[in-house]
């Protein structure tokens, strides 16, 4: 309460108003599986568009696994491609990787500079044969630094542990101008100046800056840029620029050198989740001259050009006298992941997860899904991996509540076996999609057949943001396909609707589209998708929309309270045309007084709340009763 302890005027804000509750999204979704590249144990970053998952997780080339099977197909980049064309807007990945071995960075492309054992070792930040990469370290020499006139010589823009090259330009006669080498700067504080040494070659020697004579010397401070193109000739190069060389040089307090930006564990999130290259100093070089020193001794000779040293001796050299060349190889797909990699594991020392471990940090999704892991449920060594994936999409929505998991049917099934594969499921929070999609493949210019959960999610997100949850996700145009794996009549659709099978038909001059929206689960109560996931949403916004009522005094204030608050809430809901009746009483109710809660519920903090709505249900079956009418009946 507000202390009045003192005479004078006290002015107040207070609310006469009740809190509202915002509706949640609907649409973010979460897709897992294995992709070209990226990261595995990071958490996941939203995309929202095709060209950043490529920007993060590789393109859109087929998967070669180390297993001995045919090159597979990229389901989760045609599943997000799929999922923004058909309308999705916000997508999660969680990318799955199987080692082939277990050696150290198994998958990882890798390279060396220089002998062994090398003082540098670099190999690709994530496993994936997309990591196999070109890695051009080009030296830059900036501009003169040396400033001042003789006597009092004054350097610009230095930092201290920068490497420069110190050059005299002598006279015009002199061909070519002298070079002392290449120094470690040092700032000496006690005396207010600037000290050059190379402790390597001469750490007995060093040179003052008052020793050097503007006009006749120049001061070069030398960085590297590193520009990472794939082998594939598909990705993007990745390039960065002006990275000072000295493992323990800093700008503002944080480090910036080389091996700080490729660091293997970066301080930035993004930077982990971008920066496709490590470089690991395992020679424990600990100085910029000695970083410059291997670079020469790993860069031979080349003719006609002078070789690395010798181009970086002159200013006005050419890109390629200044570079290094290293190659990274080794890199692959791994294995075929299985179950056990998209349940995920969660690191103890570090609580870094993967799998569908990643999603459960991660409230805003709403909609579960693993594309392509069915492929070869029918049949083949991977049908168990295929169905226990299943089960573990099913498990991670019953277990986070608020979410539905989109089941995608095993390719080339049958009528007889989707149903078989129909029969050992059964829950309300899932939905099963029947057949897969046909499209052409943009990789090879053929017609492929894809698994449904990316088309479904992106429907259900353009259904959500068009129409609304409350709608059912079905009777919507399939945008991408050019058929289906298997086309289903109405005889057959017959036999699957029933089981909770969804199906995608062909009706002529309506193209191809969903048509059903039923859930997997044995409750009549929870036998539609557009109801489950409406009940997510009015169950999830209520949820965050009445946190402030947590440790408030359980009073009939309180009670009150919260009982406007979610009719308000559910009155917008039944304005907008959510809930079914002609008046809002009929249409939900909110109890939250002394009928709801006894006095060991007050004892023990207890509020309890009771609401009922009365939800829409789909005209699934859309019936008109035709008969012969004369003018003399009355009906």
């Amino acid at each position: 309460m507000p202390e009045y302890l003192a005479p004078g005027v006290y002015v107040e804000e207070t609310s006469f108003r009740a809190k509202s509750i915002e509706g949640v999204s609907t649409t973010t979704t979460g897709f897992v599986g294995p992709a070209l590249y990226g990261p595995l144990d990071i958490e996941p970053d939203i995309v929202t568009s095709l060209v950043e998952f490529e920007r993060t997780y590789g393109g859109r080339e087929q998967l070669q696994f180390d297993d001995g099977t045919n090159p597979l197909d990229n389901y989760l980049w045609h599943a997000a491609r799929a999922f923004f064309e058909e309308g999705g807007k916000r997508l999660y990945i969680s990318r799955v990787f199987e080692p082939a071995d277990e050696s150290p960075h198994s998958g990882h492309a890798q390279g060396l500079l220089g002998a062994s054992p090398a003082p540098l070792e670099i190999y690709a930040r994530f496993p994936g044969r997309a990591g196999n990469a070109r890695v051009t370290f080009t030296f830059r020499l900036g501009q003169n630094v040396l400033a001042g006139k003789p006597g009092d010589p004054q350097v610009r823009g230095l930092l201290d542990r920068d490497v420069v090259l110190i050059r005299d330009a002598g006279s015009p006669a002199a061909s070519p101008p002298a070079v002392r080498g290449f120094y470690l700067a040092r700032r000496d504080t006690v005396n207010d100046t600037w000290v050059f040494s190379q402790p390597e070659t001469s750490p007995d020697e060093s040179v003052q800056l008052d020793t050097l004579v503007p006009g006749a010397t120049e001061l070069r401070v030398v960085t590297v840029a590193v520009t990472i193109e794939p082998t594939s000739g598909t990705g993007t190069p990745f390039v960065v620029a002006d990275l000072p060389l000295d493992p323990r040089h800093e700008r503002a307090g944080s480090p910036d050198s080389l091996f700080a930006y490729f660091d293997e564990h970066p301080a930035s999130l993004s930077r982990a989740r971008t920066v496709p290259l490590v470089i690991g100093n395992v020679g424990n070089l600990d100085t910029g001259t000695a970083v410059l020193q291997a670079f020469f001794a790993a860069a031979p000779a080349a003719s006609p050009l002078p070789g690395l040293e010798a181009g970086l001796e002159k200013p006005d050299s050419s890109d390629t006298a200044r570079s290094v060349l290293v190659t990274l190889t080794g890199g692959n797909d791994g294995a075929r992941p299985g179950a056990g990699a998209y349940e995920g594991t969660e690191d103890p020392a570090t609580n870094l997860k993967t799998g569908l471990l990643q999603f459960e940090d991660l409230e805003d999704i709403s909609i579960v899904a693993a594309p392509g892991s069915t492929f070869g449920l029918a049949e083949g060594a991977y049908a168990d991996d295929a169905r226990a994936i299943t089960g573990l999409l099913i498990s991670h929505a019953e277990r986070m509540r608020y979410r539905i998991a989109v089941l995608d049917s095993g390719n080339d099934q049958s009528i007889s076996e989707v149903r078989a594969h129909r029969a050992q499921l059964d829950s309300k929070y899932a939905a099963l999609y029947y057949p897969w999609v046909r499209v052409l493949d943009p990789v090879t210019q053929r017609e492929i057949n894809l698994p449904p959960s990316g088309f479904v999610a992106g429907i259900y997100a353009r259904n959500d943001v068009n129409r609304a949850v409350y709608k059912a996700p079905a009777n919507e145009v399939v945008n991408l396909a050019l058929g289906f794996e298997k086309f289903i009549n109405k005889a057959q659709q017959e036999v699957l609707n029933p089981e909770g099978v969804n199906c995608f038909r062909y009706f002529e001059g309506r193209g191809m589209r969903l048509w059903g929206a039923r859930t997997i689960s044995s409750d009549p109560e929870w036998k539609y998708v557009n109801l489950r996931r409406y009940f997510a949403y009015l169950e999830r916004s209520i949820d965050k929309g009445t946190q402030w009522a947590v440790f408030e005094p359980n009073g009939e204030r309180l009670w009150a309270n919260v009982r406007r608050t979610i009719e308000d809430f559910l009155l917008n809901e039944w304005q907008n045309g959510a809930l079914l009746g002609d008046k809002p009483e009929k249409s939900f109710f909110v109890k939250c007084d002394r009928s709801t809660m006894s006095q060991n519920d007050l004892d023990n903090g207890r509020l309890v709340c009771l609401v009922g709505v009365a939800p829409l249900r789909p005209a699934e079956f859309v019936i008109f009763r035709v008969g012969q009418w004369t003018a003399d009946v009355k009906v």
